[in-house]
Protein backbone atom coordinates (compact mmCIF):
# COMPACT_ATOMS: atom_id res chain seq x y z
CA UNK A 1 0.00 0.00 0.00
CA UNK A 2 2.75 2.28 1.42
CA UNK A 3 4.47 2.11 -2.49
CA UNK A 4 1.31 1.92 -4.18
CA UNK A 5 0.06 4.99 -2.99
CA UNK A 6 4.11 6.85 -3.72
CA UNK A 7 4.23 5.37 -7.22
CA UNK A 8 0.48 6.35 -8.02
CA UNK A 9 0.77 9.89 -6.76
CA UNK A 10 4.06 10.66 -8.76
CA UNK A 11 2.97 8.58 -11.59
CA UNK A 12 -0.25 10.99 -11.96
CA UNK A 13 1.62 13.90 -12.03
CA UNK A 14 3.31 13.06 -15.16
CA UNK A 15 -0.26 13.56 -17.39
CA UNK A 16 -1.88 15.33 -14.56
CA UNK A 17 -1.22 18.87 -16.45
CA UNK A 18 -2.21 17.83 -19.30
CA UNK A 19 -6.08 19.08 -19.20
CA UNK A 20 -4.71 21.77 -16.89
CA UNK A 21 -2.14 23.66 -19.45
CA UNK A 22 -5.05 25.91 -20.96
CA UNK A 23 -6.36 26.77 -17.23
CA UNK A 24 -2.49 27.45 -16.44
CA UNK A 25 -1.56 29.48 -19.61
CA UNK A 26 -4.40 32.14 -18.72
CA UNK A 27 -3.89 32.23 -14.96
CA UNK A 28 -0.51 32.75 -15.18
CA UNK A 29 -1.03 35.05 -18.65
CA UNK A 30 1.83 33.10 -21.09
CA UNK A 31 1.65 31.00 -24.32
CA UNK A 32 0.40 27.33 -24.09
CA UNK A 33 3.37 26.48 -26.02
CA UNK A 34 5.70 28.47 -23.31
CA UNK A 35 4.16 26.02 -20.97
CA UNK A 36 5.46 22.62 -22.52
CA UNK A 37 8.05 22.70 -20.52
CA UNK A 38 5.49 22.17 -17.34
CA UNK A 39 5.15 18.46 -18.80
CA UNK A 40 8.55 18.36 -20.18
CA UNK A 41 10.77 19.22 -17.74
CA UNK A 42 9.32 17.06 -15.02
CA UNK A 43 9.51 14.16 -17.25
CA UNK A 44 13.13 15.07 -17.88
CA UNK A 45 14.59 15.40 -14.33
CA UNK A 46 12.81 12.12 -13.52
CA UNK A 47 14.98 10.77 -16.44
CA UNK A 48 18.37 12.61 -16.01
CA UNK A 49 18.20 11.33 -12.08
CA UNK A 50 16.63 8.20 -12.45
CA UNK A 51 20.21 6.48 -12.67
CA UNK A 52 21.87 8.24 -9.89
CA UNK A 53 18.98 8.01 -7.61
CA UNK A 54 19.42 4.27 -8.24
CA UNK A 55 23.04 4.55 -6.93
CA UNK A 56 21.89 6.68 -3.89
CA UNK A 57 19.57 3.70 -2.83
CA UNK A 58 21.54 1.26 -3.76
CA UNK A 59 24.04 3.08 -1.41
CA UNK A 60 22.72 4.38 1.47
CA UNK A 61 19.15 2.48 1.73
CA UNK A 62 15.84 2.39 -0.03
CA UNK A 63 13.47 2.87 2.63
CA UNK A 64 15.51 6.16 3.56
CA UNK A 65 15.57 7.72 -0.27
CA UNK A 66 12.17 6.83 -0.72
CA UNK A 67 11.34 8.58 2.27
CA UNK A 68 13.32 11.44 1.55
CA UNK A 69 11.77 11.35 -2.41
CA UNK A 70 8.83 11.85 -0.85
CA UNK A 71 9.48 14.63 1.05
CA UNK A 72 10.76 16.58 -1.58
CA UNK A 73 8.20 15.93 -3.62
CA UNK A 74 6.09 17.13 -1.31
CA UNK A 75 7.54 20.60 -0.87
CA UNK A 76 8.25 20.95 -4.65
CA UNK A 77 4.32 20.24 -4.99
CA UNK A 78 3.55 23.51 -2.28
CA UNK A 79 5.95 25.06 -4.51
CA UNK A 80 4.00 25.12 -7.63
CA UNK A 81 0.92 25.42 -6.62
CA UNK A 82 2.00 28.84 -5.15
CA UNK A 83 3.82 29.91 -8.36
CA UNK A 84 3.58 33.37 -8.95
CA UNK A 85 4.37 32.50 -12.99
CA UNK A 86 5.55 30.25 -15.03
CA UNK A 87 9.01 30.56 -14.75
CA UNK A 88 8.62 29.78 -10.95
CA UNK A 89 6.03 26.88 -12.34
CA UNK A 90 8.77 25.15 -14.33
CA UNK A 91 11.04 25.17 -11.42
CA UNK A 92 8.88 23.92 -9.18
CA UNK A 93 8.53 20.86 -11.28
CA UNK A 94 11.86 20.66 -11.83
CA UNK A 95 12.49 19.86 -7.74
CA UNK A 96 9.34 17.88 -8.30
CA UNK A 97 11.13 15.60 -10.64
CA UNK A 98 14.27 15.28 -8.18
CA UNK A 99 11.67 14.05 -5.58
CA UNK A 100 9.85 11.91 -8.21
CA UNK A 101 13.00 10.08 -9.21
CA UNK A 102 13.79 8.87 -5.47
CA UNK A 103 10.42 7.40 -5.51
CA UNK A 104 10.36 5.81 -8.68
CA UNK A 105 13.59 3.40 -8.50
CA UNK A 106 13.00 2.60 -4.63
CA UNK A 107 8.98 1.37 -5.32
CA UNK A 108 10.58 -1.30 -7.45
CA UNK A 109 13.50 -2.00 -5.55
CA UNK A 110 11.08 -2.32 -2.38
CA UNK A 111 9.04 -4.59 -3.67
CA UNK A 112 11.84 -7.07 -4.73
CA UNK A 113 12.88 -6.42 -1.11
CA UNK A 114 9.78 -7.69 0.05
CA UNK A 115 8.29 -10.46 -2.50
CA UNK A 116 9.93 -12.98 -4.26
CA UNK A 117 9.16 -16.22 -6.70
CA UNK A 118 5.74 -15.63 -8.14
CA UNK A 119 4.56 -13.67 -5.00
CA UNK A 120 7.23 -11.10 -6.60
CA UNK A 121 4.99 -11.38 -9.87
CA UNK A 122 1.67 -10.53 -7.89
CA UNK A 123 2.84 -7.90 -6.61
CA UNK A 124 4.57 -6.70 -9.78
CA UNK A 125 0.78 -6.84 -11.38
CA UNK A 126 -1.24 -5.23 -9.03
CA UNK A 127 1.49 -2.23 -8.84
CA UNK A 128 1.65 -2.04 -12.87
CA UNK A 129 -2.16 -1.60 -12.38
CA UNK A 130 -1.74 1.12 -10.10
CA UNK A 131 0.87 2.59 -11.70
CA UNK A 132 -1.37 2.19 -15.42
CA UNK A 133 -4.39 3.91 -13.57
CA UNK A 134 -2.00 6.56 -12.45
CA UNK A 135 -0.62 7.37 -15.80
CA UNK A 136 -3.74 7.17 -17.45
CA UNK A 137 -6.03 8.66 -15.17
CA UNK A 138 -4.10 11.91 -14.66
CA UNK A 139 -5.90 13.79 -17.52
CA UNK A 140 -9.16 13.01 -15.68
CA UNK A 141 -8.13 13.99 -11.94
CA UNK A 142 -6.63 17.14 -13.65
CA UNK A 143 -9.48 17.79 -15.55
CA UNK A 144 -12.35 17.20 -12.42
CA UNK A 145 -9.97 19.64 -10.13
CA UNK A 146 -8.75 22.28 -12.30
CA UNK A 147 -12.55 22.80 -13.21
CA UNK A 148 -13.90 22.95 -9.43
CA UNK A 149 -11.07 24.53 -7.66
CA UNK A 150 -8.36 26.17 -10.12
CA UNK A 151 -5.53 24.49 -11.30
CA UNK A 152 -3.41 25.17 -8.33
CA UNK A 153 -5.33 21.98 -7.09
CA UNK A 154 -3.69 19.51 -8.84
CA UNK A 155 -0.38 20.08 -7.11
CA UNK A 156 -1.91 20.94 -3.82
CA UNK A 157 -3.79 17.53 -3.68
CA UNK A 158 -0.03 16.19 -3.34
CA UNK A 159 -0.05 17.11 0.33
CA UNK A 160 -1.97 15.09 2.24
CA UNK A 161 -1.54 11.95 0.05
CA UNK A 162 2.48 12.20 0.56
CA UNK A 163 1.84 13.02 4.03
CA UNK A 164 -0.45 9.59 4.81
CA UNK A 165 2.36 7.79 2.54
CA UNK A 166 5.38 8.95 4.57
CA UNK A 167 3.43 7.86 7.85
CA UNK A 168 2.31 4.44 6.25
CA UNK A 169 6.12 3.88 5.27
CA UNK A 170 8.13 4.65 8.09
CA UNK A 171 5.02 1.88 10.06
CA UNK A 172 5.03 -0.95 7.23
CA UNK A 173 8.63 -0.67 5.48
CA UNK A 174 11.31 -1.88 7.96
CA UNK A 175 14.94 -0.27 7.75
CA UNK A 176 16.49 -2.95 6.00
CA UNK A 177 20.51 -3.02 5.08
CA UNK A 178 22.93 -0.54 3.22
CA UNK A 179 24.71 -1.90 0.66
CA UNK A 180 27.38 -4.29 1.62
CA UNK A 181 30.10 -2.43 -0.55
CA UNK A 182 29.67 1.54 -1.02
CA UNK A 183 28.50 2.45 -4.63
CA UNK A 184 30.88 5.00 -5.97
CA UNK A 185 28.68 7.80 -7.89
CA UNK A 186 29.47 8.13 -11.37
CA UNK A 187 29.59 11.99 -11.46
CA UNK A 188 31.00 12.34 -15.05
CA UNK A 189 28.18 9.88 -16.53
CA UNK A 190 25.69 11.70 -14.48
CA UNK A 191 26.88 14.93 -16.36
CA UNK A 192 26.98 13.61 -19.83
CA UNK A 193 23.54 11.72 -19.59
CA UNK A 194 22.08 15.17 -18.92
CA UNK A 195 23.68 16.84 -21.02
CA UNK A 196 22.34 14.43 -23.78
CA UNK A 197 18.29 14.02 -22.56
CA UNK A 198 18.29 17.89 -21.63
CA UNK A 199 19.92 19.13 -25.60
CA UNK A 200 18.13 17.15 -27.03
CA UNK A 201 14.85 17.66 -25.59
CA UNK A 202 15.39 21.33 -26.00
CA UNK A 203 16.37 20.80 -29.70
CA UNK A 204 12.93 18.74 -30.03
CA UNK A 205 10.93 21.45 -28.03
CA UNK A 206 12.17 23.92 -30.01
CA UNK A 207 12.21 22.55 -33.85
CA UNK A 208 8.69 22.82 -33.33
CA UNK A 209 8.25 25.98 -33.52
CA UNK A 210 11.79 27.56 -35.10
CA UNK A 211 12.10 24.32 -37.88
CA UNK A 212 14.74 21.57 -38.05
CA UNK A 213 17.55 24.12 -39.91
CA UNK A 214 17.28 27.11 -36.73
CA UNK A 215 20.89 27.10 -35.02
CA UNK A 216 19.95 26.35 -31.71
CA UNK A 217 18.11 23.35 -32.50
CA UNK A 218 21.46 22.16 -34.71
CA UNK A 219 23.34 22.88 -31.87
CA UNK A 220 21.21 21.01 -29.09
CA UNK A 221 21.63 18.06 -31.68
CA UNK A 222 25.35 18.30 -32.28
CA UNK A 223 25.82 18.60 -28.06
CA UNK A 224 23.81 15.79 -27.39
CA UNK A 225 25.13 13.51 -30.25
CA UNK A 226 28.54 14.88 -28.48
CA UNK A 227 27.67 14.09 -24.92
CA UNK A 228 25.87 10.52 -26.02
CA UNK A 229 29.43 9.50 -27.46
CA UNK A 230 30.99 10.49 -25.02
CA UNK A 231 29.04 8.87 -22.64
CA UNK A 232 29.45 5.97 -24.51
CA UNK A 233 33.12 5.77 -24.09
CA UNK A 234 32.75 6.53 -21.11
CA UNK A 235 31.07 3.91 -19.12
CA UNK A 236 32.42 0.43 -19.67
CA UNK A 237 35.99 2.44 -18.17
CA UNK A 238 34.18 3.41 -14.67
CA UNK A 239 34.56 0.94 -12.06
CA UNK A 240 31.24 1.60 -11.14
CA UNK A 241 28.76 3.40 -14.31
CA UNK A 242 26.23 4.89 -14.06
CA UNK A 243 24.74 2.41 -16.29
CA UNK A 244 26.08 -0.52 -17.26
CA UNK A 245 26.31 -0.70 -21.32
CA UNK A 246 27.42 -4.47 -21.50
CA UNK A 247 23.57 -5.18 -20.07
CA UNK A 248 22.43 -4.39 -24.00
CA UNK A 249 24.47 -7.52 -25.24
CA UNK A 250 21.58 -9.17 -23.65
CA UNK A 251 18.87 -9.64 -26.14
CA UNK A 252 16.06 -9.61 -23.68
CA UNK A 253 17.25 -6.82 -21.80
CA UNK A 254 17.47 -4.89 -24.87
CA UNK A 255 13.63 -6.12 -25.87
CA UNK A 256 12.49 -4.62 -22.51
CA UNK A 257 14.17 -1.27 -23.01
CA UNK A 258 12.82 -1.26 -26.42
CA UNK A 259 9.18 -1.48 -24.53
CA UNK A 260 9.43 0.74 -22.19
CA UNK A 261 10.74 3.59 -25.10
CA UNK A 262 7.22 2.78 -27.01
CA UNK A 263 5.08 2.66 -23.99
CA UNK A 264 5.83 6.13 -22.93
CA UNK A 265 4.18 6.96 -26.78
CA UNK A 266 1.24 6.47 -25.64
CA UNK A 267 1.28 8.30 -22.54
CA UNK A 268 3.33 11.44 -24.48
CA UNK A 269 0.17 11.34 -27.13
CA UNK A 270 -2.16 12.11 -23.88
CA UNK A 271 -1.19 15.59 -24.09
CA UNK A 272 -1.99 16.76 -27.73
CA UNK A 273 -5.06 14.84 -27.34
CA UNK A 274 -6.29 17.27 -24.41
CA UNK A 275 -5.25 20.18 -26.13
CA UNK A 276 -7.56 18.90 -29.36
CA UNK A 277 -10.40 18.19 -27.10
CA UNK A 278 -10.37 21.45 -25.66
CA UNK A 279 -9.28 23.86 -28.58
CA UNK A 280 -11.33 22.02 -31.38
CA UNK A 281 -14.27 19.67 -30.03
CA UNK A 282 -14.76 22.30 -27.45
CA UNK A 283 -14.72 20.28 -24.06
CA UNK A 284 -14.11 21.62 -20.74
CA UNK A 285 -11.46 20.27 -18.29
CA UNK A 286 -13.67 17.69 -16.85
CA UNK A 287 -15.57 15.94 -19.87
CA UNK A 288 -11.91 16.35 -22.09
CA UNK A 289 -10.60 14.08 -18.71
CA UNK A 290 -13.64 11.80 -18.80
CA UNK A 291 -12.79 11.45 -22.37
CA UNK A 292 -9.74 9.36 -21.92
CA UNK A 293 -10.90 8.09 -19.07
CA UNK A 294 -11.52 4.94 -21.81
CA UNK A 295 -7.60 4.38 -21.67
CA UNK A 296 -7.08 4.58 -17.64
CA UNK A 297 -9.51 1.99 -17.37
CA UNK A 298 -8.09 -0.86 -19.78
CA UNK A 299 -4.97 -0.12 -18.65
CA UNK A 300 -5.87 -0.99 -14.81
CA UNK A 301 -8.15 -3.59 -16.10
CA UNK A 302 -5.76 -5.41 -17.85
CA UNK A 303 -2.31 -4.75 -15.76
CA UNK A 304 -4.74 -6.71 -12.97
CA UNK A 305 -5.08 -9.64 -14.49
CA UNK A 306 -1.98 -9.74 -17.19
CA UNK A 307 0.55 -9.84 -13.97
CA UNK A 308 -0.66 -13.19 -12.95
CA UNK A 309 -1.63 -15.17 -16.65
CA UNK A 310 0.50 -14.02 -19.21
CA UNK A 311 3.71 -14.61 -19.59
CA UNK A 312 6.31 -12.00 -19.38
CA UNK A 313 8.05 -12.78 -22.76
CA UNK A 314 4.42 -12.81 -24.31
CA UNK A 315 3.10 -9.64 -22.89
CA UNK A 316 6.09 -7.47 -24.06
CA UNK A 317 5.84 -7.73 -27.69
CA UNK A 318 2.28 -8.57 -27.38
CA UNK A 319 1.69 -5.06 -25.28
CA UNK A 320 3.49 -2.93 -27.93
CA UNK A 321 1.52 -4.00 -30.65
CA UNK A 322 -1.79 -3.96 -28.93
CA UNK A 323 -0.58 -0.54 -28.28
CA UNK A 324 0.41 0.41 -31.73
CA UNK A 325 -2.85 -0.85 -33.01
CA UNK A 326 -4.89 1.64 -30.91
CA UNK A 327 -2.88 4.78 -31.88
CA UNK A 328 -3.61 3.42 -35.31
CA UNK A 329 -7.29 3.07 -34.94
CA UNK A 330 -6.80 6.91 -33.53
CA UNK A 331 -5.42 8.38 -36.32
CA UNK A 332 -8.22 9.03 -38.60
CA UNK A 333 -9.34 12.57 -37.41
CA UNK A 334 -10.77 15.73 -38.78
CA UNK A 335 -12.66 19.04 -38.43
CA UNK A 336 -15.94 17.35 -37.93
CA UNK A 337 -14.55 14.37 -35.53
CA UNK A 338 -15.60 14.11 -31.67
CA UNK A 339 -14.69 13.11 -28.67
CA UNK A 340 -16.34 9.24 -29.27
CA UNK A 341 -13.65 9.01 -32.53
CA UNK A 342 -10.67 8.43 -30.09
CA UNK A 343 -12.95 5.94 -27.49
CA UNK A 344 -12.14 2.52 -29.29
CA UNK A 345 -8.51 3.41 -29.94
CA UNK A 346 -7.78 4.40 -26.27
CA UNK A 347 -9.20 1.18 -25.24
CA UNK A 348 -6.92 -0.68 -27.17
CA UNK A 349 -3.81 1.52 -26.17
CA UNK A 350 -4.54 1.11 -22.92
CA UNK A 351 -4.81 -2.69 -23.29
CA UNK A 352 -1.61 -2.56 -24.58
CA UNK A 353 -0.25 -0.62 -21.78
CA UNK A 354 -2.13 -2.54 -19.12
CA UNK A 355 -0.16 -5.66 -21.14
CA UNK A 356 3.12 -4.75 -20.86
CA UNK A 357 3.46 -2.89 -17.11
CA UNK A 358 3.98 -5.60 -14.77
CA UNK A 359 5.96 -7.86 -17.36
CA UNK A 360 8.60 -5.16 -17.53
CA UNK A 361 8.87 -4.84 -13.74
CA UNK A 362 9.08 -8.35 -13.20
CA UNK A 363 11.93 -8.70 -15.95
CA UNK A 364 14.17 -5.98 -14.48
CA UNK A 365 13.55 -7.16 -10.48
CA UNK A 366 14.09 -11.02 -11.57
CA UNK A 367 17.80 -10.73 -13.46
CA UNK A 368 18.87 -7.85 -11.12
CA UNK A 369 21.25 -8.92 -8.20
CA UNK A 370 19.93 -7.81 -5.36
CA UNK A 371 22.30 -5.43 -4.61
CA UNK A 372 22.35 -3.56 -7.66
CA UNK A 373 18.26 -3.62 -7.51
CA UNK A 374 18.08 0.26 -7.52
CA UNK A 375 20.29 0.96 -10.47
CA UNK A 376 18.56 -2.02 -12.44
CA UNK A 377 15.26 -0.22 -11.65
CA UNK A 378 16.80 3.52 -12.56
CA UNK A 379 17.57 2.37 -15.92
CA UNK A 380 14.14 0.58 -16.50
CA UNK A 381 12.74 3.91 -15.16
CA UNK A 382 15.04 6.22 -16.63
CA UNK A 383 14.22 4.66 -20.49
CA UNK A 384 10.67 5.27 -20.00
CA UNK A 385 10.72 8.90 -18.23
CA UNK A 386 13.14 9.80 -20.86
CA UNK A 387 10.49 8.23 -23.70
CA UNK A 388 7.81 10.25 -22.68
CA UNK A 389 9.52 13.38 -22.09
CA UNK A 390 11.29 12.86 -25.85
CA UNK A 391 7.95 11.83 -26.97
CA UNK A 392 6.59 15.47 -26.15
CA UNK A 393 8.92 17.11 -27.62
CA UNK A 394 8.92 15.27 -30.96
CA UNK A 395 5.35 14.91 -31.16
CA UNK A 396 5.28 18.19 -30.89
CA UNK A 397 7.01 18.95 -33.63
CA UNK A 398 4.26 17.41 -35.84
CA UNK A 399 1.61 18.98 -33.86
CA UNK A 400 2.37 22.30 -33.88
CA UNK A 401 3.09 21.99 -37.74
CA UNK A 402 -0.29 22.38 -38.46
CA UNK A 403 -1.41 25.55 -35.67
CA UNK A 404 -4.89 26.02 -37.28
CA UNK A 405 -5.86 22.43 -37.62
CA UNK A 406 -5.27 20.41 -34.16
CA UNK A 407 -7.04 17.23 -36.22
CA UNK A 408 -4.53 17.11 -38.96
CA UNK A 409 -1.42 17.79 -36.16
CA UNK A 410 -3.05 15.39 -34.22
CA UNK A 411 -3.63 12.65 -36.79
CA UNK A 412 -0.14 12.79 -37.38
CA UNK A 413 0.90 12.40 -33.60
CA UNK A 414 -1.39 9.58 -33.97
CA UNK A 415 0.03 7.72 -36.96
CA UNK A 416 3.81 8.02 -35.76
CA UNK A 417 3.36 6.65 -32.23
CA UNK A 418 1.32 4.14 -34.53
CA UNK A 419 4.64 3.38 -36.25
CA UNK A 420 6.92 3.69 -33.26
CA UNK A 421 4.49 0.67 -31.06
CA UNK A 422 4.67 -1.06 -34.20
CA UNK A 423 8.01 -1.17 -35.07
CA UNK A 424 9.22 -1.82 -31.31
CA UNK A 425 6.97 -4.53 -31.03
CA UNK A 426 8.14 -6.36 -34.07
CA UNK A 427 11.99 -6.12 -32.79
CA UNK A 428 11.04 -7.52 -28.88
CA UNK A 429 9.52 -10.03 -30.12
CA UNK A 430 12.60 -10.92 -32.76
CA UNK A 431 14.68 -10.42 -29.34
CA UNK A 432 12.56 -12.31 -26.71
CA UNK A 433 12.68 -15.57 -29.30
CA UNK A 434 16.27 -15.48 -30.01
CA UNK A 435 16.95 -15.24 -26.20
CA UNK A 436 14.83 -18.12 -25.52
Amino acid sequence: MAVCLGSFMFIVDTTIVAVALPSVAGGLHTSLSGLQWVANVYTLVLAVLMLPAGSLADRYGHRAAYLAGLAIFAAASAGCALAPDAAALIAARAVQGIGGAAMAVTAFSLIGAVYQGPAMRTAMGVWGAVSGLGGAAGPMLGGALTAWLGWRAIFLVNLPVALVTIALTVKVIGRGERAARPVSLDLPGMALFAICAGALTAALTRAGTDGWGAAPVLAGLAAALAALAAFIALEPRRRHPLLDLRLFREPAFSAVMVCVLASSAAFACLIYTSVWLQSSVGLGPVRAGLALMPMALATFAVSTLSGRRVPPRVAVGGGLLLSGIGCALQAHLDAGSGASSITFGLVVTGAGVGLMIPAMGTAVMTAAPPERRGTAAGAMTTFRQLGQTLGVAALGVLFQNSPHDTAAGLDRVYLAAAITGLTAAALAFTALRRAS
